[in-house]
């Protein structure tokens, strides 16, 4: 077999990789700036956003690139002093792992029902599934509020919990992707004895395992940046409410940890991105690939 010489990038793929590297750097760089200004004082960051709605607009914004004193003083606001944003935080952590919990009981589950068992009503139900995944929550929200009070789930932490368990997007995508699953695969294993659920657990699922880890992903974005489902259900329990709900609130009006607690948001949905990242890559092309 011949060896593959990789060849010199010519100007073309030169200049696409220096747009890329451009354009992610511009998409990086409020982010860079978040985890700068996280070190700022909380006084000097006050005094910094009451400049607001000060500046020329024909000119540009003063930008600070260091800090007049390193400090932590946010973060001790914030983890120490008062814990209000970090009560919040333990809302919005407790919200996305009760969520990731049941959909990875459910959802592969009917995913697998849907795509490889033949039982009256399946096609309703699967276009069901997609006439919920088209609509948006504004269409839903009112008979999913009757729905929670009647089951006496209003303003309780499963409000906000059991609906996402079933969140039709990513029972459709699960689904698309076993519907494509080889029937030999399935086949081999049942002649060497595997029934059903043994198939599922030992030959559905790590076969399915690069778009689970993207749905998973994906999904852990939808769950930490909740808003309209907990402004909703949970109405009368401000003390239930997540971070993404609050944290509008802490933005408009300077308390000099703005950026601390943006920090603090941030790092998690980081850490999942760059975790599930080769999941999420190795997703997308297998979906390109059907």
């Amino acid at each position: 077999m011949k060896k593959r010489h990789s060849r010199p990038l010519g100007g073309r793929h030169l200049c696409s990789r220096a747009m890329l590297m451009a354009l992610a750097a511009l998409m990086l760089a409020p982010i860079a700036v978040t985890f700068l200004y996280s070190f700022f004082s909380p006084a000097e960051i006050k005094a910094y956003m009451e400049t607001r709605g000060s500046y020329d607009a024909e000119a540009w914004m003063d930008v600070k690139l260091s800090p007049m004193m390193f400090s932590l003083s946010q973060y001790y606001e914030i983890l120490i002093r008062d814990t209000t944003i970090l009560k919040m935080f333990v809302n919005s952590v407790f919200y996305t792992v009760m969520i990731l919990i049941g959909q990875a009981a459910v959802i592969p589950m009917m995913g697998y029902a849907l795509s490889r068992f033949n039982f009256r009503g399946r096609d309703a139900l699967f276009f069901g599934i997609l006439m919920l995944m088209l609509l948006p929550f504004q269409v839903t929200m009112v008979p999913n509020v009757l729905t929670l009070r009647q089951l006496g789930l209003l303003n309780t932490v499963w409000a906000v919990i059991l609906p996402m368990w079933f969140s039709p997007f990513y029972i459709f995508l699960l689904r698309q992707f076993m519907v494509g699953l080889p029937n030999e695969l399935l086949e081999a294993a049942q002649m060497d004895g595997a029934g059903t659920v043994r198939c599922y657990f030992h030959i559905v699922l790590p076969v399915c395992r690069p778009v689970i880890g993207a749905a998973v992903a994906l999904s852990f974005a939808d769950c930490w940046n909740l808003v309209e489902q907990p402004m909703t259900y949970l109405s009368q329990r401000t003390d239930l409410q997540p971070l993404s709900v609050m944290f509008n609130q802490l933005v408009s009006e300077s308390s000099g940890i703005e950026f601390a607690g943006a920090a603090l948001y941030i790092l998690p949905a980081l850490f999942v991105y760059l975790y599930f990242l080769k999941d999420i890559l190795t997703g997308v092309q297998l979906t390109e690939l059907k």
